[in-house]
Formats: structure tokens, sequence, C-alpha cells
């Protein structure tokens, strides 16, 4: 079988250290880069093309996500700000202050929502429908949180951290309703696109809750390599950096890693076949 070849995405300059998909639109689906160099990149999901930069955030860019119809992107830094954006025009919308450095941002299902969790130890849910109105708080941590998420249903949102436990907290009354104790810190949290299944990284261990059955998962780590696994049999590929995040588009065909080497790249999913490799050319025109 011949070895693949990703798509690499050149045009950060430090590690790049969150990756967000968006869902499919009319346009076609979208990827939004956060990077320790404090610019955060939109890029087509498909192709790895450059859109734009945001630019705006005077330290690293820790967390970065898109809304539905990619009208608008989310930024956690850690200039202690989380800001919003104009996803089309590139321009900055809000900027909403904390008092310390922004790990997670994430949109509502409807969009209408923003949560985020700094090293406060706490999290924060931001109405994006009324600049006035004070954020609603989740608040009870001892420890940093490592990751955080909403349901699909917009009901609860889960979060994981160094406290080593999963929490699950009621949006509707902004309550703690479980805590799961697992044997180390949270390391991420991603949710399936359809909801069903949460994927949990901690220590060495990726854990699967409410798993529907899956092919496969593919999984980075602090060796320089990318692992694809179909629960039985391994293959490697790599990259010249650790890896610090993994996420699968929104069609299940390729994968994109984000890694320590500045780069991000994107790996075709269908067994046997490669891309040819491609470089994202960053000509510094806003899209």
């Amino acid at each position: 079988m011949a070895r693949q070849i990703p798509l690499t995405c050149s045009g950060h300059t430090r590690p790049v250290v969150h990756l967000s998909f968006s869902d499919i639109t009319p346009y076609g689906y979208f990827l939004i880069s956060a990077c320790k160099d404090g610019k955060p990149m939109l890029r087509h999901g498909d192709t790895g093309d450059w859109i734009g930069t945001f630019e705006g955030h005077k330290g690293a860019v820790w967390s970065a996500t898109l809304n539905k119809d990619v009208t608008k992107a989310a930024t956690g830094a850690a200039d202690f700000t989380a800001k919003v954006w104009d996803a089309v025009s590139g321009e900055e919308v809000r900027s909403l202050p904390h008092k310390h450095i922004v790990k997670v941002v994430d949109f509502s299902p409807d969009g209408d929502r923003l949560l985020t969790a700094s090293n406060e130890m706490l999290m924060r849910v931001f109405d994006l429908q009324d600049e006035s109105a004070e954020p609603d708080l989740l608040q009870g941590y001892k420890e940093n949180i490592r990751a955080a998420l909403w349901s699909e249903d917009g009901k609860y949102i889960m979060s994981g951290g160094e406290d080593k436990a999963i929490r699950l907290w009621d949006t509707r009354n902004m309550t703690e309703v479980k805590k799961v104790d697992i044997p180390q810190s949270v390391t991420s949290m991603v949710l399936s696109k359809d909801g069903s299944v949460l994927v949990v990284t901690y220590d060495r261990t990726i854990s699967f809750w409410n798993p529907e059955s899956k092919s496969c998962f593919v999984a980075g780590g602090d060796d320089f390599k990318l692992y694809k696994f179909d629960y039985e049999d391994g293959k490697e590929i790599g990259h010249f950096g650790p890896v610090h995040c993994v996420r699968y588009s929104p069609d299940g065909e390729l994968y994109a890693s984000g890694s320590e080497d500045g780069t991000l790249r994107l790996w075709q999913h269908t067994v046997g076949k490669t891309y040819g490799l491609w470089r994202a050319v960053n000509n510094h025109v806003r899209h």
C-alpha cells in the first residue's frame, strides 16, 4: 500500500494547538486553527486553501471554533480575552474580557451563546444576542479546566480538567448534575457530529462514552506520530513535532492534525488513496 502523503498547510509560525471543522454548508466546510503565534486562520476544510487570518489577539491563541453556518468564529487566548469574529469579513465583532488565559471556546448549537473556560478555574456562558447581559458562571473547579463543550441539544455542558473527572452541567440552571472520576487529568474532549459519542483523552488513554459502532479513530502524541486505529491494527504516520490535536471533517472523508512544528495537515481517510503534497500560500489578502 502506498504511503499516504498529506496536504501540508503552512502559514503559522509557532505550534498549532487546536483545530475545529465547521458543519457542511452550501459552500462546503471550513477549518479554523488556533496557534501560539496569536493568529488564528480560516481555511477551506477539504483543500486546506487559506481564506484569511483573524488579527487582533496579543497572545497565544489556545482555542478556535466556528458556528454552524460559518458566519461567526470565536477564539480564546493568552491575552485574557475571548473574541467573536465575523467569519465572512474577518472583522472582530466582540471582545469578552476574562481574568486569566482563555483555554476553551465553544458555540452553543443555535449559535446564540458562547461557552468559555479559563485558568480562573471557572466557565462562562455569554449571551451573544445581548451585549449588556452578564455571563452565566459555572463554578466549582479548584484546578484548571482543559476541555469543555456543549451537548448536541444545548441543554448540557460537558467539561474535564486537572481534577481527574468528567463533569456534566445543566445549562437551564447552570448547576453540576453529574461527576465521573477518571484515573488522570483530561487532556481533550470531542463530541461526534451526531452527538452520540463523547471521546475523552487522558494520559495514554482514549475513552469512548456512550459509543456507537465506529470503524476507526485517530490520535496523536508527543512521539511526533499520528496513529490511525481500526481497534485491531495500527498504522503510523508522522509530523516533525508533537501532535497537539486531531479532528475529523464533517463528511468523514479526511482528518486534520495540528503540530508543534507549526503546520496543520490534512489526511485522506479512505484507505489506499493519497493526496499530493500541497503547501498553502499565505498571500496576506483577507477574504
